[in-house]
């Protein structure tokens, strides 16, 4: 049993499930967050020598008189993820940056240093897909109304009368009362994919971009991770056939250890990574296994033989 002893005493039983319940502000995250987890963690850090001790987080012993009998903790706290499109459960656990360094060491033919197997750098990243492991394409279905005319809004983006509009319907080079479906060859390739001409709009003269060039300039090129809120019904996206959603160029997937290349060892549950792990009789797939396991003693043992290797590696990706 878990005992605190302040102004109040509380036990709270081990291997069973405990709710801590009340309105907001009546204290639940700070006993469960800021006394019972703290002290757990405070405990367990405080059995490290003081080389480790240095390099983790400090806590501050809670504010009870008596806290005993706490066993390790595992905090899953109420903020949320942070990270971005190309972000993994291993690149946020230091999972997938331990086994770029064990390709680097292991894999056969090696594409090169860790970052040669990282989907963030581009030395690793499948050139198709900039490493997200997804194509965004623009859905032509949706963006254009085949059996409207310009005049009559068969441009879904671009409404009948802006400025954009005036670029395609006012160009002089189509019928804008003619509906798209009736363009002759020439005249759709002009109206989706055209460049290189002036049009004249007003006092201004605007450089003509067709309409799916227009699309991929403001809507694709400029956010790959992640596409803006009003183009997003007009996309589509589709795993990549390039990298078939492993994000990696082809080098990077051509390197295998005992059979598996990095997406494959990525794709594994973490009970059989380990298995596969503690065959390679290797330093850090000992430390790789050690952080699935979260076990930190073995962790830093391990790391400490790695170093050098680990070292060559950039920042977790």
């Amino acid at each position: 049993m878990a005992r605190i002893s302040a102004c109040v005493s509380l036990r709270l039983p081990k291997e069973r499930l405990t709710v801590f319940t009340g309105v907001s502000g009546s204290g639940k995250s700070s006993v469960v967050f800021g006394t019972v987890a703290v002290e757990s963690q405070r405990q367990l850090n405080e059995t490290f020598g003081a080389y480790v001790r240095h390099r983790l987080p400090k806590h501050e012993r809670p504010r009870a008189a008596r806290m005993a009998n706490l066993t390790a903790a595992v905090v899953v706290d109420q903020k949320p993820v942070g990270g971005g499109a190309r972000s993994t459960v291993g690149t946020m656990t230091e999972v997938h940056a331990l086994l770029r360094v064990l390709f680097s060491r292991r894999g056969e033919p090696s594409a090169g240093p860790a970052t040669a197997y990282s989907f963030h750098d581009p030395q690793g990243m499948c050139p198709e897909c900039d490493g997200l492991g997804r194509k965004v394409a623009p859905d032509l279905g949706r963006l254009i109304d085949e059996d409207r005319s310009l005049d009559e809004g068969a441009l879904a983006l671009h409404p009948v009368g802006s400025a954009p509009w005036q670029i395609y319907a006012r160009s002089g080079r189509f019928d804008p009362a003619k509906p798209l479906r009736d363009f002759t060859a020439r005249e759709r390739e002009l109206l989706l994919y055209g460049s290189g001409f002036k049009v004249r709009r007003g006092k201004y003269d605007n450089t003509y971009e067709g309409v799916l060039v227009r699309f991929d300039r403001l809507y694709l090129k400029r956010a790959r991770e992640q596409v803006d809120e009003e183009a997003r019904p007009y996309v589509t996206e589709r795993t990549c056939p390039a990298c078939g959603g492993a994000r990696l160029n082809a080098a990077a997937l051509a390197s295998v250890i005992d059979g598996r290349n990095l997406a494959g060892y990525c794709a594994m549950e973490v009970t059989g990574l380990i298995e596969v792990l503690d065959r390679l009789g290797d330093p850090v797939a000992a430390c790789t296994r050690a952080t699935c396991t979260g076990s930190a003693t073995c962790c830093w043992s391990c790391a400490t033989r790695a170093t050098r290797c680990w070292s060559s590696s950039t920042t977790a990706t």
